[in-house]
């Protein structure tokens, strides 16, 4: 069973969290506060892929969902990432629909796709799992086209529609600063909406990150988005320090 995709099958929206610190101990940390997942950053963290494998298996262990934000769109980092036994993968900066098209051929077994056949890596128990039910679970890893440009929020539609990506994520801040725009501008309003109206209509999830702000992320989820992404572990971590010492020193 894909816990991730349980999670985008269900009507109410999830809320997860980055992890970008290389410990166990983190992404033990982050189920216990009851994210409904989360996602390995491979992008904007020091972690290695034997990191990753470990706290993959950390997260399985617990019943967790976790996906893996690779660093770039190789086959490679998304062959490496499923089987080391990731519910999918969410790619950034994607801004084409050719470029979907081929990561979702990535993570797809032939005929569908070209992910090579791995049966003894973790996603197929090390070998100890039947080869049909390897093969049907590996089909069912989530492909998520992170939106972070002009260009992608164009293509956002044919991205969908080419029927290789199962969800669509936008990325606020590489979006703003792709349009010369800040934060909070109606530009950048306007995209995203462009984004979600895209999801919608054709009935695929769509997810968005967003700070510490858990009443923003309750209004984006209102609005609509499947999935929200907040804060992230390591910032978690350093903001609850600093108000302690922060209340001690003003005491």
């Amino acid at each position: 069973m894909n816990a991730f995709r349980t999670l985008l099958e269900r009507p109410d929206p999830a809320i997860g969290t980055w992890v970008k610190l290389p410990t166990v101990e983190s992404v033990e940390l982050m189920m216990l506060a009851g994210f409904d997942f989360l996602v390995l950053d491979l992008e904007h963290s020091p972690m290695s892929i034997e990191t990753v494998s470990t706290l993959l298996a950390v997260t399985r262990a617990g019943g967790g969902a976790a996906l893996v934000r690779i660093p770039d769109h190789s086959p490679a980092w998304v062959q490496r990432c499923l089987d080391a036994g990731a519910a999918g993968i969410l790619a950034p900066h994607v801004d084409s629909v050719s470029e979907a098209e081929a990561i979702g051929r990535s993570a797809r077994f032939e005929p569908r796709g070209r992910r090579g056949v791995g049966p003894t890596s973790r996603a197929g128990a090390w070998g100890m799992r039947p080869m049909r039910e390897y093969m049907d679970e590996g089909d069912r890893a989530v492909v998520i086209a992170q939106i972070e440009s002009e260009r992608g929020v164009q293509a956002a539609a044919g991205m969908i529609e080419t029927g290789e990506i199962d969800a669509l994520f936008v990325g606020p801040a590489d979006l703003s600063v792709s349009l010369g725009v800040a934060a909070d501008s109606d530009l950048l309003a306007e995209h995203t909406a462009s984004v979600l109206e895209a999801c919608v209509t054709k009935g695929v999830p769509c997810g968005i990150a967003i700070g510490a702000d858990p009443a923003k992320a309750a209004s984006l989820a209102r609005q609509g988005f499947s999935f929200v992404m907040v804060s992230n572990d390591a910032t978690i971590l350093g903001t609850g320090a600093a108000q302690l010492v922060s209340g001690f020193r003003n005491k």
